[in-house]
């Protein structure tokens, strides 16, 4: 089957909503991955759904003339006080467009709290037919796959999957054979980018910070065994691509950096066999 493939809002941040659209479809991209909701941190634009109406009328009018689809939402932060109130209008708009993904991770270490959020989350997420996929980020509360294994398994829900980004698996010294131990049915999709050698160390939070926010590279440029992560995975599961680069974005633009990102991906792919 021919893969699916989105990018992801943190690819290049600046670029609103509407842009975004018209620039993944001119890319040759399948979906689009926002967004939708304003997590506070430093310099972020504020792309809220529910602060931004006359954005989303632009937002309306790119899906409609492109024929784009929306594959998932995100962040939904589990941190030390959670308003999932606050969520409901981003909820409604992954509905209108048949979306059914949002990205969740812990950035608290009131763990126990984090759990009993994340189980109300799927709770209150599911009437919108959404799932709740759990990111592990390596300089989050949770790094590391076998506590994001903990957090899911900890909800009893049945709307809830496990997010794998491909730097932030190899970072965490995690062995392919722990993918195998996951339901095949957590899988939806998956953040693809690839990283520099050498590997910094679990403990170096600024380093890790810095490629994962700044410097990724492009599909195959770096050490990540991203073949062997992906052959491991369902083939329906959607390959999104986030890859933040800011020297790139500003060099080529971000239109060109799209497209980068996914030829390059196609073109290593190609070469092993998945197509």
């Amino acid at each position: 089957m021919k893969r699916k493939y989105s990018i992801a809002h943190l690819s290049a941040i600046k670029i609103p909503p509407q842009d975004m659209v018209y620039m993944a479809a001119a890319a040759g991209y399948d979906y689009v991955s926002i967004r939708p909701v304003l997590l506070g941190t430093p310099g972020e634009p504020n792309y809220a759904v529910d602060l931004n109406p006359e954005m989303y009328k632009e937002f309306d009018i790119a899906m409609a003339e492109t024929g784009m689809e929306l594959s998932d939402i995100e962040l939904f932060r589990l941190t030390d006080e959670v308003n999932i109130e606050k969520w409901l209008p981003a909820f409604e708009f992954a509905q209108k467009y048949n979306c059914h993904h949002l990205i969740t991770s812990c950035w608290t270490q009131k763990k126990d709290y984090a759990k009993e959020m994340l189980a109300k989350l799927c709770e209150t997420a599911k009437p919108y037919g959404i799932t709740c996929n759990f990111e592990f980020v390596t300089w989050s509360a949770v790094p590391t796959l076998t506590e994001a294994k903990e957090f899911i398994t900890s909800t009893g829900a049945d709307n809830i999957g496990l997010l794998v980004d491909t730097l932030h698996f190899d970072r965490s010294h995690e062995t392919l054979a722990e993918l195998d131990t996951c339901p095949r049915d957590w899988f939806n999709f998956i953040h693809l980018c690839d990283g520099p050698a050498p590997r910094p160390e679990m403990t170096d939070k600024e380093a890790l910070i810095h490629t994962g926010r700044d410097a990724r590279l492009y599909v195959g440029e770096g050490c990540v065994d991203i073949a062997g992560i992906v052959k491991r995975l369902p083939e329906e599961t959607v390959l999104s691509i986030e890859l933040p680069h800011n020297k790139r974005v500003e060099t080529y633009g971000a239109l060109e950096h799209y497209k980068q990102c996914l030829n390059q991906a196609k073109a290593y792919f190609a070469e092993r066999g998945i197509q």
